[in-house]
């Protein structure tokens, strides 16, 4: 059956309908990403002291049974977990951060930290395999490093952990999930001893798979049932192995309950909501998202706008509400790092994103309209550009495209905010 839109007055939305477009700019409501299913009336309350009316998708509506995978068209996931809803979270003495170092200034530091991340962690999970007495307090060290980094500048280590080449270890997930949980812990206003916690803790996070079978490395759901209990262990093996190593029992407790889901889903425990330590909710969504915008196998990465439309589509019931929305506001909707496509058909990827403009963010552009490379890299305001633009002069995000896109690699060019020559950005941390 075919989809349309129908637009209708917002006092008319019922719970379950998929609103597709309002009937002003998304950038100028709350609402984090471009179409969602109405799930509560306090959406609809919101929806109606920002418009007028909206267009719905009329062969969307759900059923008791039935949700979205995403919004941005993916549907048809089947709902049947339980929806719990808490109130916000409040951090304690929050601490508000301001930008040290330009990006172009930060990648140097950040490529350092980078390296000796890795390295660390190489050598943890060769003692993990080996049955060897864990020596984690090198994590800490190299954790201590992200958290400097993106302190001084979230977006340096965002954009090398997205356009340096990739690999299948294991650690390198731990490595992208710690960038993201802190730099969505900095959004939060964590302290700096909290993010080495939780820098470390989300490094240390997948250290008990290293002792699963090698056979048990492919997706959940092409797993037996007696593989899927034995995988589902890894989280309190790596725990135990930590405790044991003499880390701090927030560390500790992330590994151990990162898996765990807002609703009871999780696993080792099945803990739902307040029973779930800030640092483990925090890990979780990362480890999530991460787990969503990275190949697997021969399963194909969700586009970051995607990936967001499921975290999104999953607030009260895996993850809380506001740290679902907190998130978003952290990384965007489209994050550093993500090649784009705008509507007069260029090609750029995204430099940095302002919370209040999430779908206008600073780009890089790589190509002309015709799609050929450019000479040099030019950078662009999206914020800036549209100000005092109609909505049809106004220059728009029209999807994302995949790294492996030939003609288009962005580890070709600098980041400088002015005129970045065609270069490999090595040379600029070299």
């Amino acid at each position: 059956m075919g989809v349309h839109q129908k637009k209708i007055p917002v006092q008319e939305l019922t719970i379950g309908m998929f609103v597709s477009d309002l009937d002003r700019p998304w950038h100028q409501t709350p609402f984090p990403i471009q179409g969602f299913y109405v799930k509560t009336d306090d959406e609809i309350r919101a929806l109606t002291s920002y418009c007028k009316a909206v267009y719905v998708d009329v062969a969307e509506k759900q059923s008791s049974a039935e949700s979205s995978l995403a919004t941005f068209g993916a549907r048809g996931r089947r709902e049947a977990e339980k929806s719990l809803k808490l109130p916000p979270i409040q951090v304690r003495n929050p601490r508000q951060y301001e930008i040290v170092n330009p990006i172009q200034r930060e990648l140097k530091p950040a490529e350092k930290v980078l390296t000796e991340v890795q390295e660390s962690l190489a050598k943890l999970y060769g003692q993990a395999r080996a049955g060897a007495t864990l020596t984690p307090k090198v994590v800490e060290k190299a954790a201590e490093g992200m958290v400097n980094s993106i302190l001084r500048n979230p977006d340096a280590l965002l954009w090398l952990t997205r356009v340096r080449l990739r690999d299948e270890h294991t650690y390198t997930h731990s490595m992208n999930t710690a960038v993201w949980a802190l730099v969505f812990g900095r959004q939060l206003g964590f302290q700096p001893d909290i993010l080495r916690q939780l820098g470390a803790g989300a490094l240390l996070s997948q250290v008990g798979k290293a002792q699963l079978p090698a056979n048990l490395f492919k997706p959940e759901t092409e797993m037996t049932s007696d593989e899927l209990k034995l995988y589902r262990g890894y989280p309190e093996t790596g725990a135990r192995m930590l405790d044991a190593a003499g880390m701090p029992p927030a560390v500790v407790g992330l590994v151990r309950h990162h898996r765990e889901r807002h609703n009871g889903n999780g696993f080792p425990q099945g803990l739902t909501g307040e029973k779930i330590p800030l640092l483990a909710k925090v890990a979780s969504l990362a480890d999530h998202y991460q787990a969503l915008v990275e190949p697997r196998g021969d399963i194909a990465p969700l586009m970051p706008a995607q990936a967001v439309g499921r975290l999104y589509e999953a607030r009260n019931s895996e993850f809380q509400e506001d740290l679902v929305e907190r998130f978003i506001q952290a990384v965007g909707v489209y994050p550093t790092g993500t090649i784009v496509t705008l509507s007069d058909n260029r090609v750029g990827v995204v430099l940095s994103h302002r919370p209040n403009r999430r779908l206008w963010p600073k780009i890089m552009l790589m190509t002309d309209q015709e799609r050929q490379p450019l000479k040099a890299g030019k950078v662009i305001d999206m914020a800036e550009y549209n100000e005092g633009r109609s909505n049809g002069e106004a220059l728009q995000i029209a999807g994302c495209l995949p790294y492996d896109t030939a003609g288009v690699d962005p580890s070709e060019y600098g980041v400088s905010e002015s005129s970045p020559s065609r270069w490999n950005w090595r040379k600029l941390v070299g």
